[in-house]
């Protein structure tokens, strides 16, 4: 198996697809490859949020926090999907918990890095930002799916 660069890599993730070559090298200046060992906390609700994922492989469970109740899973996480939408948006703080369920590999995308490069180029901020609402749209949804099963039980 040859080993494939960020920029590889990054051209593959569907979320970033249709982009041009020259933003995809600009994403690529701020990511990572990260790996995750099973039954740890990414994050916390709360927490400064100045990073986010693309998953490579293994399982990361996106989590929220009802009181009286065990964390209710909203989301399971895998191979392609974008996880973290919270370093767009000041305060910058996570809005759910993330658990790694199995280990994990990630690439790792700084997000202050992100945020200047879409100050310089709002062309590139665009996209990001039209790519990253879809993904708050099927979050917000999974939520409200999840919560409405928590509640329903307790009626």
């Amino acid at each position: 198996m040859a080993i494939r660069t960020i920029d590889e890599l990054i051209a593959d993730v569907p979320a970033f697809g249709g982009l041009r070559e020259d933003q995809l090298a600009m994403i690529a200046g701020c990511a990572t490859n990260v790996q995750f060992e099973a039954d740890r906390y990414l994050f916390r609700q709360d927490d400064e949020a100045n990073t986010f994922y693309v998953m490579r492989s293994g399982a990361v469970a996106l989590e929220l926090f009802v009181p009286a109740h065990q964390p209710v899973t909203l989301q399971t996480l895998h191979e392609g999907d974008l996880l973290g939408w919270s370093w767009l948006f000041p305060p910058y703080r996570w809005q759910f918990d993330a658990h790694v369920l199995e280990p994990t590999r990630a690439i790792s995308f700084d997000g202050a890095c992100l945020r200047g490069k879409c100050d310089t180029d709002h062309e590139l901020g665009y996209e990001l930002m039209r790519r990253f609402a879809q993904v708050m749209v099927e979050r917000l949804q999974a939520t409200s799916i999840q919560l409405v099963d928590v509640y329903g039980r307790r009626a």
